[in-house]
């Protein structure tokens, strides 16, 4: 009994609260009734494609609309090959196309909020990563009419997350707030990234733990992430994000 108290203690402090402090901010936070009302322009983050020559891969991250802003944040890939003129922009979305491409600008505000960079790669090394994002952005399993779900997964996140996981050379790990992330396609409960540096144990995406020189070490309670990063130094903390280098 006493260990159940516990428990519940801990999902409380380390879980709950935090979000339950963010869905109080976010209430009261000016933002879009709706997706009409919305803002889905640029944010003049990434240079024109026709003035950078170099290739480049980008992975985004914004936070997503309506109360789901509270605690969870939508993921997407940028692509552009040496010498190309206009990027190729993939989203993993409930709606239209399975996985969408160009349907919005690379860059684009999400439901109005500025887009985050989480990683970016360019150069040689983009050029040789993009056909390896390419060749996983295919082989995503919930790539059919009806393969997305809000929570747990899998949804947008766990589109961007498998590509990550299957090119571990773009050396990134999404955000606490990318709910979904955790969800491990085709229901496997455990996987490991291709270079052996993270491993992943989830139900589910509903619990789960991720440990490795990327994640560092995070446990996962219903889509919230609560954790630590040792090689760039950070807490993660559910809802709010990461804090630190």
């Amino acid at each position: 009994m006493k260990f159940l108290r516990r428990l519940f203690l801990a999902i409380l402090f380390v879980y709950l609260l935090p979000a339950l402090a963010s869905a109080g901010w976010w209430y009261v936070k000016e933002r879009p009734g709706n997706w009409r009302e919305a803002d889905w322009t640029s944010a003049h983050i990434l240079p024109e494609p026709q003035d950078d020559e170099d290739a480049a891969i980008y992975i985004f991250s914004a936070t997503t609309g309506g109360m789901k802003g509270a605690v969870a944040s939508h993921s997407w890939i940028v692509t552009k090959g040496q010498g190309d003129t206009t990027y190729n922009r993939y989203d993993k979305v409930g709606w239209g196309s399975p996985i969408r491409r160009n349907g919005y600008p690379a860059d684009a505000r999400w439901y109005s909020n500025t887009p985050y960079l989480v990683t970016s790669v360019k150069g040689d090394e983009a050029s040789r990563l993009i056909p390896k994002v390419e060749q996983a952005i295919q082989s995503y399993p919930y790539s059919t009419p009806g393969g997305y779900r809000i929570w747990p997964g899998p949804n947008s996140n766990t589109f961007v997350a498998h590509v990550l996981r299957s090119v571990p050379e773009l050396g990134a790990v999404l955000p606490p707030d990318a709910v979904g992330r955790d969800y491990l396609p085709e229901g496997k409960l455990f996987s490991i990234d291709a270079d052996g540096m993270d491993m992943h144990a989830t139900l589910y995406g509903l619990l789960g733990v991720s440990a490795g020189l990327r994640s560092g070490f995070e446990v996962h309670f219903m889509g919230l992430v609560a954790g630590f990063d040792v090689m760039h130094p950070a807490i993660k903390i559910p809802a709010l994000g990461r804090f630190g280098v």
